[in-house]
């Protein structure tokens, strides 16, 4: 099993002037420990499961770029992208972008986006719930017209490309790696089945609903011609090492809980973090001993 880490949260102890430098230690700190990836959000206000509204929030792909500049080996990716925010054409060459400078290390994490504050704050339309999800097909199609280095117009209900020209083309093989991420059955995981070269399902409800999730994502594969098993599967959950919080004998449990339920790729984000100890601690101990799961 692969370990990952997310960063949802930038409210430290150092304050404002100080993320900057703290963000590059846990990169540096996660990158020399093992971790397969690293996250970030990307939301431009802070959601309620993570803090106050108010709280600081990163842009992603900013933040992203500074972390492939201090680290050397982990994959880099937002959890996941509101297909909204962006014009699918610019996203890829955002994508893109991060992905040349990083080495080959980008993921294309996107989904149809849900935070409706946010969008009205900053003066971002929010179109219905159907609207969001034809525009989220439209933009994985259009991601994998622009990587096939072929260049022609894209006509779209939504989005219409005259030149979708993408130059430097990635240097991920065959490209970026694109992760959808959602739990929905009936629109989320098809778009996995028919687009995607990962999913990203939420831990928090347990193996038995991870079980079911890979199920029905199974059953998408099967209907649309697709192996189930190119599919990378991650799982997105909270841990909290320390004296009143999980222990490393706790962590790997629930990492075998998850490789028994068929994720591959499990992300955890940290509230402490910043202490840095922990993500030696899943260095020295967690990752080596979840690694053959």
């Amino acid at each position: 099993m692969r370990i990952g880490l997310q960063v949802p949260s930038f409210t430290w102890p150092e304050g404002t002037t100080k993320i900057g430098p703290k963000l590059a230690e846990i990169g540096r700190t996660a990158d020399e420990a093992g971790f397969a990836s690293l996250w970030v959000m990307d939301h431009f206000f802070q959601i309620g499961a993570v803090g106050d509204v108010e709280e600081p929030m990163l842009e992603g792909y900013s933040a992203l770029s500074y972390l492939a500049a201090v680290t050397e080996t982990a994959m880099l990716g937002t959890l996941v992208t509101g297909v909204i925010y962006r014009y699918p054409g610019l996203l890829v060459k955002t994508a893109t972008t991060l992905d040349v400078l990083s080495g080959g290390r980008a993921y294309l994490g996107i989904g149809a986006g849900w935070n409706e504050r946010e969008s009205r704050g900053l003066g971002v339309p929010f179109p219905s719930t159907r609207e969001r999800f034809e525009r989220l097909e439209e933009a994985l199609q259009i991601a994998h017209q622009m990587w096939s280095g072929e260049v022609r117009p894209y006509e779209g209900e939504h989005y219409r490309l005259a030149e979708a020209l993408n130059s430097p083309q990635a240097l991920g093989e065959p490209h970026p790696p694109v992760m959808i991420g959602g739990m929905g059955e009936k629109r989320t995981l098809r778009l996995v089945a028919e687009y995607a070269d990962a999913c990203n399902l939420f831990a928090y409800g347990g193996p038995g609903l991870i079980r079911q999730k890979l199920d029905v994502l199974r059953g998408h594969c099967e209907d649309v011609g697709r192996d189930y098993e190119e599919i990378e599967r991650t799982a997105l959950g909270t841990v909290n090492l320390g004296e009143e919080g999980m222990t490393t004998e706790d962590v790997i449990g629930l990492c075998r809980e998850m490789s028994e339920a068929g994720i591959q790729h499990l992300i955890f984000n940290m509230p402490n973090v910043h202490e840095i100890r922990p993500l030696v601690t899943f260095g020295e101990e967690i990752i080596p001993a979840v690694a053959e799961l």
